[in-house]
């Protein structure tokens, strides 16, 4: 009896033990791992557009990833290289960021900042984010897939046609907003009349640069003449050049320019000395003698407006009258 319990006892053991030496899987790799949007969209141009991290289900960590196969959606042929040249493109050098205290001139400004090669599109091995610069203002239109490899502890896996990049135009509204906008007349005696409110736009010429070029015209888009002194300041009021860092305000016969170096521009809301809050606003006053405004004869012409840029390039912003005629002399 004794001995068939031993026996037993040793092949519990032995079982026991083979048990034991089963082999342990490393981790978990999900099959389901994605990003919150399908879609990731890349508005061209734009200084800085990212993407959400992947979510990786529970896989366990570290887990790092490859972007394979870009492809065009329409045609399934590879991306054009231009997704993965590099080019040049002025940034802030790394630690640095723009202070507006201190950095008041152009001077001052570029001792933080390098040109720097880049391609258009980067991607984190880490997170799987997708980084756009300025240079994806290089990027063709259109819609393009692309697969994940993901590896683990647990070993790899390819998850084919894991998001789509689109590649858009970005619209004025990413690029311009309009904060304020408003018009009076006035008599040599100063009494006010509200007139139509001015109707302010913007067009972007270019993505070279960083400039915008104001003007100020008529209902029928006759530009009035800074130069000539057909727009001037009013008092002690807010105008461009107040709003302007780094470098002069240029007046030309049919405009205001000015290079801005940095967006957004303005950069901040303006603040007077006695603590007022201007915002972005610009007050300006086009003399009588050169303006006839529709049912108030003998007034100058007091148009009041705000707008922001929001990203680099080249733009006309034009601040159109709508109730007031050029008078040409």
């Amino acid at each position: 009896m004794k001995t068939n319990l031993k026996i037993l006892y040793s092949l519990v053991f032995v079982f026991t033990l083979t048990s034991g030496c089963k082999k342990i899987e490393n981790g978990f790799l999900s099959e389901g791992i994605r990003y919150k949007d399908n879609t990731i969209f890349c508005k061209r141009g734009m200084s800085l557009t990212m993407s959400d991290r992947i979510n990786t289900d529970g896989s366990t960590p570290p887990y790092t990833f490859e972007l394979l196969n870009l492809k065009d959606e329409a045609t399934g042929q590879p991306a054009p290289d231009v997704f993965f040249k590099e080019f040049d493109i002025l940034t802030f050098k790394p630690g640095l960021v723009f202070n507006a205290e201190t950095d008041t001139t152009v001077e001052l400004l570029n001792k933080k900042r390098e040109t720097v090669k880049k391609a258009p599109m980067e991607f984190n091995t880490v997170s799987g984010q997708l980084v756009f610069n300025r240079a994806s203002a290089n990027l063709p239109l259109g819609r393009f897939n692309f697969d994940v490899k993901m590896t683990n502890p647990r070993g790899e896996r390819v998850f084919p046609k894991l998001a789509t990049i689109e590649i858009v135009e970005p619209t004025i509204d990413d690029m311009f907003k309009v904060t304020y906008q408003a018009a009076s007349g006035s008599s040599a005696a100063e009494v006010f009349t509200g007139i139509t409110a001015p109707k302010v736009t913007c067009t972007k010429i270019s993505n070279d640069g960083a400039r915008v070029i104001l003007k100020i015209v008529d209902k029928n888009g006759n530009a009035f003449n800074p130069k000539n002194g057909e727009v001037i300041k009013r008092g002690d009021r807010p105008m461009f050049e107040s709003h302007v860092k780094f470098n002069p305000v240029q007046v030309t016969d049919n405009s205001m320019i000015c290079d801005f170096e940095v967006a957004p521009f303005p950069l901040a809301k303006l603040i007077g000395k006695d603590g007022t809050d201007w915002g972005f606003l610009n007050y300006y006053r086009i003399p009588m003698k050169y303006a006839q405004i529709d049912g108030l004869s003998a007034n100058n012409v007091n148009p009041v407006f705000g707008f922001q840029l929001l990203m680099e390039g080249t733009y006309e912003v034009q601040v159109k009258l709508p109730a007031v005629t050029r008078i040409t002399q």
